[in-house]
């Protein structure tokens, strides 16, 4: 496996040195939390779970226009409320055209207030829940949230963690390219074999620097493939 010296200076050459790869490295504006994670409300957890469902397989623009109207069918993702919806309600819903009718999507919204609901009963906020998962085993906060939610498996739960604050990579096209140029992984990306050799990986590069998860996600990123990111 390589070094994360290796990794960086290859990058640093692929980007046009390292201060042009340290502002592509700096927080990526697209995934800033409105509040630190351990202070959000579980409504807001939920929210944007449901956003990348449904920004799964759609376009995300048409989604973010959207997204007032599911803040104010779903009563701003109140879990309570949420919970106490009858069936016949979710369906009505899911006919109405100010949001993306997509019945199967909209059924999510309640199986994950219940997920959240019943994390809650230890004593704690989900938000709290996800902050204090140990980064070292990112891979295990996916699992639960694949196997205890619904259609959070992928990257889409990756995707609303890091939305929410939550530190961690991802396994986009460059990642896996990478891992599978370097004999890392042979199977599938998301068997476990192949999850926990990533998940080694990236503790290994975080031993040897002082970056997040989330960044050597994007450096290998911009060290791997044809991407063409640059700053002049």
């Amino acid at each position: 496996m390589e070094s994360f010296k290796t990794i960086y200076q290859r990058a640093t050459e692929r980007k046009g040195g390292e201060g042009k790869l340290n502002l592509l490295l700096s927080e990526d504006p697209r995934f800033q939390a409105d509040a630190p994670l351990s202070q959000l409300g579980d409504d807001r957890v939920l929210s944007a779970f449901t956003k990348k469902i449904f920004q799964s397989g759609f376009v995300w623009r048409v989604v973010k226009n959207k997204w007032p109207n599911f803040e104010e069918s779903f009563f701003n993702f109140n879990i309570e409320k949420i919970m106490m919806m009858p069936e016949e309600m979710l369906e009505r819903k899911a006919t109405d055209p100010k949001i993306i009718r997509n019945f199967n999507k909209v059924k999510t919204i309640q199986a994950n207030a219940q997920m959240m609901f019943e994390q809650q009963q230890t004593g704690q906020s989900f938000a709290q829940f996800i902050d204090q998962w140990p980064t070292e085993n990112i891979i295990g906060l996916w699992a639960f949230l694949k196997k205890s939610g619904q259609r959070l498996g992928g990257n889409t739960g990756p995707y609303a963690l890091r939305t929410l604050g939550k530190d961690t990579f991802l396994l986009t096209r460059d990642i896996e390219s990478y891992f599978r140029a370097h004999d890392l992984i042979t199977g599938g990306i998301q068997t476990k074999g192949s999850l926990h050799a990533i998940q080694n990986a990236f503790n290994q590069w975080q031993s040897e620097c002082d970056l997040s998860l989330s960044q050597l996600s994007r450096l290998v990123a911009y060290a791997t493939g044809d991407n063409n990111i640059h700053i002049e």
